[in-house]
């Protein structure tokens, strides 16, 4: 799956979701309304297509993507156990190999927030792939839920 794919698949699969653009990389938002004030718009995955944020992942190769996602504590925990601490390069575990593709792996700046990447997500990790964007979705919807909640007046 190419990046433009991925693109595809996440917002048609995905009802209510958003998918704004900034230097090449996309951010996926729950915002059924498209009415989320800038501070609560925080995605629940992102794809990026270059090292503007990190240089882990070697991005600047001609077709290098990755994807990240936000999963819940325990989502996160299932795949990797807590989060370690950051290395000396910011990365949460300097014996990661961040740049190797079809790979699901702590994010390397954000595993602390419970997000996972895949470098050119393929054929080993699609079905991984594609529950992982689901719990977080489901994620992203509940918490859009509890703050309409709280927000509506009784």
């Amino acid at each position: 799956m190419d990046v433009d794919e991925m693109k595809l698949y996440i917002c048609r699969t995905f009802a209510g979701v958003t998918a704004p653009e900034a230097n090449g990389d996309t951010f996926f938002l729950y915002d059924p309304q498209r009415d989320l004030p800038a501070e609560r718009q925080l995605p629940f995955a992102t794809i990026v297509t270059g090292d503007h944020y990190d240089t882990a992942s070697a991005l600047s190769r001609q077709g290098f993507w990755r994807l990240n996602i936000g999963l819940t504590r325990a989502g996160y925990a299932a795949l990797f156990g807590a989060p370690s601490t950051r290395g000396e390069h910011g990365e949460t575990d300097a014996r990661v190999d961040h740049a190797a593709t079809d790979v699901v792996l702590p994010h390397p700046v954000y595993a602390a927030q419970h997000w996972v990447c895949v470098v050119n997500p393929g054929e080993a990790t699609l079905g991984t792939v594609r529950t992982l964007l689901a719990d977080a979705y489901d994620f992203a919807v509940r918490k859009h839920a509890n703050h309409r909640a709280r927000r509506t007046p009784s």
